[in-house]
């Protein structure tokens, strides 16, 4: 009789024991790939069993996220350790998992305004501002400066350090370091909308402002008869893929030959134009501040 109640003890325990294993939540998930190239949009694909809700920690500082199969932005590289957290009832069990995200081959930041995020290469081709814009930004010269003139079908225009805190109706534009970088006309780069370009005075070397800088909204797409006027105008000739640019998402090709193109927007143009379209004061200054913060992506 002993003998049958210790088995029949052993096997409760035993029911017990996979009943528990099997209520507990087995969490997994799975990527595209391990690595990637910042900035970078990740989407995880929950492949857990047996969980009720879920808990991801990113490994970048970023606020958790409670979806089941979220996307994460990555924004800068590094080996990010991804933790998530399944739960069943008073069970939670953790899985984690390494994610690579390595530095850009291309120089780029990021500039995030209040109207949303854009996205820009610096051209090795012009390396100079490129240098002089890295340089800032690494030190931070350009957080809560204002777009501080802006006119729609034209360009926005930032940079300037005594638009940091400025009052209501301050006149701006003026301000930057006592320095100026020489000008670097390339052939390729021309004033499509999304480039970005070096704001200057009217200098006879045309040399740029050491911080100010615009993006281009421009008026587009353009006609081949404006493209041939400007060649007329300043003597030289757009190639096949400059004009079609031009025809395709416009610019202001009127600027060309005379202020220093470094850049490019090539994600966030939909923010060049939220910011252009906001209301101006004197000076074209916008009525409600727009700031920025840029940072480069390393």
């Amino acid at each position: 009789m002993k003998q049958l109640l210790a088995l029949a003890s052993a096997c409760f325990v035993a029911i017990m024991l996979t009943s528990c294993a099997t209520n507990k939540p087995k969490p997994s998930f799975t990527t595209p790939t391990q690595k990637f190239t910042a900035p970078v949009k990740v989407t995880f694909t929950n492949t857990s069993v047996k969980a009720e809700k879920y808990e991801w920690d990113f490994g970048d500082g970023s606020p958790v996220s409670t979806e089941v199969n979220p996307t994460h932005r990555y924004s800068h590289s590094g080996n990010f350790n991804v933790v998530l957290k399944a739960t069943s009832g008073s069970k939670t069990v953790i899985r984690k998992q390494m994610v690579q995200v390595t530095a850009p081959e291309r120089c780029l930041i990021e500039i995030e305004t209040d109207q949303g995020t854009m996205i820009a290469e610096l051209f090795s081709s012009t390396p100079q501002h490129r240098d002089n814009f890295v340089k800032l930004a690494d030190e931070g010269y350009y957080n809560d400066l204002l777009f501080h003139r802006v006119i729609q079908g034209f360009m926005i225009q930032g940079g300037d350090p005594n638009s940091r805190g400025a009052k209501p109706g301050q006149s701006l534009g003026f301000g930057g370091p006592s320095y100026k970088v020489p000008a670097e006309f390339v052939d390729s780069l021309v004033h499509v909308k999304g480039s970005l370009a070096a704001a200057r005075d009217g200098n006879p070397q045309k040399a740029s402002s050491g911080s100010q800088f615009y993006i281009v909204q421009g008026n587009g797409p353009l006609a081949d008869d404006m493209l041939n006027q400007i060649e007329a105008q300043k003597n030289f000739r757009y190639s096949t893929e400059q004009r079609e640019a031009y025809k395709a998402v416009g610019g202001t090709p009127f600027l060309d030959r005379d202020y220093t193109v470094f850049g490019r927007v090539i994600e966030g143009l939909d923010v060049i134009d939220k910011i252009a379209a906001v209301r101006t004061a004197a000076q074209d200054r916008p009525q409600t501040d727009v700031k920025m913060k840029i940072k480069v992506i390393k």
